[in-house]
């Protein structure tokens, strides 16, 4: 199986929608290190509760960011980690990272990029008035949810949806899609040709509503 690492910084919802998959059989990879740059993160306790290994490295040790990611690199190679995926991860990721594990960095985002970058993305979709958002699956590079899209789900915004109950429609697909993607990622299926992401050999299922389109 290859070997993930996770990284986080909160409650670590993507992070069980993870596990559970791999414990379902949909995912073919060994947890092999969840690192959170912040101490209390929720998702700590999820990774001791399925006995998977944790580090913690507080980015507020170092003084710069390509320090830091130099020590989480240190950290998932000492773990053997092949592909990382961010699952809640609040810091920008540098070269440093990338460079260890080119092509195989994934991030998971509450919106359809190129829309809604960055933080509050629900609240920022329903401040412009949009009437669709959804969430995308990414290889990550050096700037802000921007990297190639691998997939996306798409969540209709309801005309009295709080932030709140569309944050929680959004995450049910965010834990639908990310699994399907690292299990792309894990296998090799994914192929980038400038921006375009494409899939080698027979799409896999997705769970409904949700459909490749033609």
């Amino acid at each position: 199986m290859t070997r993930l690492g996770v990284l986080l910084s909160g409650r670590g919802s993507n992070l069980d929608a993870i596990l559970r998959a791999k414990d379902d059989g949909r995912l073919d990879c060994e947890p092999a290190l969840v690192l959170s740059n912040r101490p209390q993160a929720g998702g700590l306790a999820i990774a001791r509760q399925h006995g998977v290994p944790i580090q913690v490295l507080d980015h507020r040790a170092y003084a710069e960011r390509q320090a830091f990611d130099r020590a989480v690199v240190d950290a998932l190679r000492a773990a053997r980690v092949e592909l990382v995926a961010l699952a809640g991860f609040d810091r920008l990721v540098t070269s440093q990272l990338l460079a260890a594990f080119p092509e195989r960095v994934l991030n998971i985002h509450p919106a359809l990029l190129p829309a809604f970058k960055g933080l509050h993305a629900q609240r920022q979709a329903l401040e412009y008035g949009a009437r669709i958002t959804g969430a995308t699956v990414h290889f990550v590079d050096e700037h802000m949810d921007h990297g190639p899209i691998i997939l996306q789900g798409a969540v209709p915004i309801a005309p009295d949806d709080s932030e709140d109950s569309l944050t929680a429609r959004v995450l049910a697909v965010e834990h639908a899609i990310y699994p399907v993607a690292l299990q792309l990622c894990a296998h090799g299926r994914l192929r980038i040709d400038g921006r375009r992401v494409t899939i080698q050999g027979p799409l896999p299922s997705l769970p409904p509503p949700m459909a490749w389109l033609p």
